[in-house]
Parts: C-alpha cells; sequence; structure tokens
C-alpha cells in the first residue's frame, strides 16, 4: 500500500494499492494540514504531524481507532514523522534538534540532537522491513520486471501486478509491452 497526505481543498490522509487503485480516504474530518506522515508496519498504524492543529494523531490502516499522541504549539515546527520501537521521532525545525517522543502517550519528548540544515528523519532497521519471497515484480528470465517492459508496480497485493509506461509511451494491447 501507498500512504499519503494532501491538504489542498479538502484535507486528509489516504492509502492505495502501490498502482494507484483502490484509493481510499482513511482520515478527512478534524484534520487541517497534515504534512509528515510515519506507517507502523508491524501493528498497521499511521501516523502523521497536523501543523495547522498543532496535533501528531494515529489511526489504524482503516481509519478507526484514531487518538492524539501529542498536542501543542511546538508540533507546528515538526518536520518529517518516524516511528520505531515506542518511539516517534521528528525534527523541530525551530532549533533543528531531533526529537523522540513516547508514541503510546506523548511523554517523554527528548531532544536526541542537533543538527543544521535538518528537514528530514528516517529509521532504517532490519525489523521494519516486511520479508518476502516472491512478488509479481520479480525479473523475469528476459530481465524484464514483472514481464513489463517498463514499469511494474504491485497491486492489490504482493502477487498481483500492473505494467505501466515511462512518459512519451503507451502500454500495448498484451498490458505488458510498451509503444
Amino acid at each position: 500500500k501507498l500512504f499519503f497526505t494532501d491538504y489542498g481543498n479538502a484535507a486528509k490522509v489516504e492509502r492505495c494499492d502501490m498502482d494507484g487503485m483502490n484509493r481510499t480516504r482513511i482520515v478527512d474530518s478534524k484534520i487541517e494540514q497534515p504534512t509528515a506522515l510515519a506507517l507502523d508496519l508491524i501493528n498497521k498504524y499511521v501516523y502523521w504531524v497536523d501543523i495547522y492543529l498543532d496535533s501528531v494523531e494515529v489511526v489504524d490502516y482503516q481509519g478507526r481507532r484514531r487518538h492524539t499522541i501529542i498536542k501543542g504549539r511546538q508540533i507546528r515546527h515538526f518536520c518529517g514523522l518516524a516511528v520505531f520501537e515506542n518511539y516517534l521521532y521528528t525534527v523541530n525545525s525551530d532549533n533543528l534538534s531531533i526529537l523522540r517522543i513516547n508514541r503510546y502517550n506523548g511523554s517523554d519528548v527528548q531532544a536526541l540532537a542537533r543538527l543544521d540544515n535538518a528537514k528530514e528523519v528516517r529509521v532504517y532497521q532490519k525489523r521494519t522491513q516486511t520479508a518476502v519471497k516472491s512478488h509479481a515484480c520479480e525479473v523475469d528470465p528476459y530481465g524484464m520486471p514483472g514481464g513489463c517492459s517498463h514499469i511494474c508496480l504491485l497491486s492489490s497485493s504482493y502477487k498481483a501486478r500492473t505494467c505501466r509506461c515511462r512518459t512519451g509511451f503507451i502500454l500495448g494491447s498484451d498490458g505488458r509491452s510498451c509503444k
């Protein structure tokens, strides 16, 4: 799945398949300016920063079990968001510090480091990466990902795929080759 935020005409948090299909709003009320998003892949939660409402909130992948993690004026300075184990990590753009926040109750806010020009934070750890033995976009014997001549996108599951073409090309009738 692909998760994303939008705050144009109507603010929202959405999800869709990697090929853009099955687009679903998971949050579309009591939300104004969501700017950062983080996923708990293991427990299937979506966290976001709303800099207009000065809050960090969470819902499950279906948009249920919503609650506020932390609220206050300091939130409007949060850039980026990452989740790992019991904590959320963010950059405070006001003083360029990396913050750690208890993701269960919003307490235990701790500045870990100060980095000039920091705008984003990411946590890379093997346990946060889902392991899949095989998937529909694996390279075929001819070197084409998922049998697609240009781009292979996972669809509704790791067993399904959709082929797409680079700009200037159109997908052929076979659904795999680009012309």
